[in-house]
């Protein structure tokens, strides 16, 4: 639920409450601030409360899995025959093959623009800019590293293309290499060796290689998933461990196949990344769950009152009543954040330690 919907939710209910709060106790809503009233000789007291100072904090648990992170495909770009796979949970960096088609290798390269030309000389662009930047980090040399394909970059390539062994075209066919972030971890195979492929087969899944935290989230909480927010992970055996928002993205699930084999409605989702401090901790839990506590607000040494306290004033906004003695009086405040049942406030003659009226 959103934190306006709940706000609006949670005023109609302040509202409703204070209409028998203020039959309890004897105070109409026209009461002026600063006014006294005594209780009903023979009446109970009323419930009260005292003004609490702490931190107040908007926070929400949801179940993630432990894992690697979010699950990309390798599709093929060439037509042929896979003749090697990567053992799974295995680890392919920078310049190794990711799998082989006609015995020639798939070379992983990093970056995150897909391959989608062939390079050769005379072409210019951020595709360009990335694969030198590959070729460099490579080790070879001779060429100059900006955004155009020259004649250098083909003697280059050539270089790669023979230690290699394939033809020495000094053109790179998209077919021929795959953009990750960072070097990847095979996750599953989508194909078996010696099975034929064609562009848009998928050949294997690989995720990354570092453990890592998975949330998937409405769009209505989506106010929680904010990168680089600080969050608490509670962990199978109990424990817990510092973390933090790493990506957030918004997926699209197709939706469950019905009766007549048709797909339901497509549902949105939030899809959040979570790193921990200690990576450590998630040795042994591979496709376990885990909690997430998000913090989506939180307000540090303000006075707080339970949110049942709170009346709706007639002239509008709200106020609470003051137990003083057998007398109270009821002054404005000024709300802030809602949480745990509790609502932070401002006031005139509001401080901690100060009682107010609860109805019971």
């Amino acid at each position: 639920m959103s934190g306006v919907s709940r706000r609006a939710r949670l005023r109609a209910a302040v509202i409703g409450g204070v209409v028998l709060l203020v039959a309890a106790v004897g105070v109409s809503a026209a009461v002026g601030f600063g006014g006294g009233d005594r209780a009903e000789a023979g009446s109970a007291p009323p419930a009260t409360a005292p003004v609490t100072r702490q931190t107040l904090a908007d926070a929400e648990t949801a179940e993630g899995e432990l894992g690697y992170g979010a699950t990309r495909t390798a599709t093929a770009k060439l037509s042929g025959t896979v003749t090697a796979l990567p053992p799974t949970g295995s680890t392919v960096q920078r310049g190794r093959a990711l799998y082989s088609v006609d015995n020639e290798e798939v070379v992983l390269l990093y970056g995150g623009l897909p391959a989608y030309r062939t390079l050769a000389p005379g072409l210019a662009g951020a595709d360009v800019a990335q694969f030198e930047r590959n070729l460099k980090a490579l080790g070879y040399t001779g060429f100059t590293v900006d955004d155009e394909y020259t004649g250098a970059t083909a003697d280059a390539v050539r270089d790669w293309q023979e230690d290699l062994g394939l033809a020495e075209t000094g053109r790179v066919e998209p077919g021929r290499i795959i953009y990750a972030d960072r070097e990847v971890r095979v996750e599953s195979h989508q194909a078996d060796v010696g099975d034929l492929t064609q562009p848009g087969q998928a050949v294997l899944a690989y995720t990354g290689t570092s453990r890592l935290v998975t949330v998937e989230l409405d769009v209505d909480d989506q106010r929680l998933a904010k990168r680089n927010a600080k969050v608490t992970v509670r962990l199978p055996d109990g424990r817990t461990v510092a973390g933090t928002v790493s990506t957030v993205e918004t997926v699209i699930q197709a939706g469950a196949a019905g009766a007549n084999g048709q797909s339901g409605e497509a549902e949105t989702k939030i899809e959040v990344t979570v790193a921990v401090a200690d990576p450590k901790a998630l040795a042994g839990f591979d496709q376990a769950s885990a909690d997430v506590v998000f913090t989506a607000a939180e307000r540090k040494d303000v006075l707080t009152v339970p949110v049942s306290a709170l009346l709706a004033l007639a002239e509008g906004g709200y106020g609470v009543q003051l137990a003083e003695g057998e007398a109270s009086r009821v002054v404005a405040v000024t709300t802030g954040l809602f949480a745990d049942g509790r609502v932070e406030i401002t006031g005139a003659d509001v401080t901690e330690g100060t009682l107010v009226v609860v109805p019971g």
